[in-house]
């Protein structure tokens, strides 16, 4: 099993847009998908709680159980736990970061945006964190042409010791209508160019993670686990119910 931990320390830069729609299209893909929303304002939960697979996609909890967490979903059969992450406070983010096999630091390219990623970034390389940057909420091109605000956010950032991630997930309606279905972008409109960007992001997502590693993991799991075959998600869903009422 692999953990993505989404993070931002400023609000509004597109965490849970990151999160869900990587979390889904993966999911798309046949990899058993698990967000975990940590953030107590609870976005991820609000687009995926209406779900008919909620039970075993989503789990709303705190940053202090994901050692638990990871545990429960990797002996279970979990491929991709991805954390979508709140803004504060430090210790929490450092959970978030200590649990990931890779960090999505996420930026839109404006002036405070940048200047709150760099927090992100120290703090990224002081724990050596394996890591990209995301511009997300770029504008379009024009033509073959990036605007002046992310050839700045490049300029900024390309010196900071984490590398930035070629996709560019850019400014569109087509998130906003997708979660107002519950929905990813590539499911809502697999033939989009913002479908196009999550998935161009994805694999590079699973380029740093190794995703032969991700494919085979759960081919062996499916072959030695009967109770995978019984019913997708039913034991980790279990699992999450019983955190549930706990918490």
């Amino acid at each position: 099993m692999k953990t993505v931990s989404v993070l931002s320390r400023k609000g509004g830069a597109g965490k849970t847009t990151v999160s869900v729609n990587l979390g889904l299209a993966a999911m798309q893909q046949g990899l058993r998908v698990v967000v975990a929303d940590i953030d107590p304002l609870r976005s991820a939960s609000e687009v995926l709680r209406g779900r008919t697979e909620a039970a075993s996609l989503l789990i709303e909890t705190s940053a202090r159980k994901l050692e638990l967490l990871r545990e429960t979903c990797a002996s279970n059969g979990c491929d991709l736990l991805i954390i979508d992450t709140p803004t504060a406070p430090q210790e929490d983010i450092q959970r978030a970061v200590r649990a990931a096999d890779l960090c999505l630091a996420v930026a839109r390219p404006t002036r405070l945006d940048l200047a709150a990623i760099q927090q992100t970034i120290t703090l990224l390389s002081q724990r050596r964190a394996r890591a990209m940057v995301v511009l997300n909420q770029c504008p379009s091109m024009r033509g073959e042409e990036e605007s002046d605000l992310v050839r700045h956010a490049f300029e900024t950032l390309r010196d900071s010791g984490i590398p930035l991630a070629e996709t560019r997930l850019r400014s569109r309606t087509a998130y906003q209508r997708a979660f107002a279905e519950g929905q990813s972008v590539t499911e809502w409109n697999a033939s989009s160019d913002s479908a196009a960007d999550v998935l161009r992001l994805l694999a590079e997502v699973q380029e740093q993670l190794g995703a032969r590693e991700i494919y085979d993991e759960r081919i062996a799991k499916l072959r030695q686990a009967a109770d995978f075959m019984a019913g997708p998600g039913q034991v980790v869903g279990d699992f999450f119910k019983k955190m549930r009422l706990a918490s």
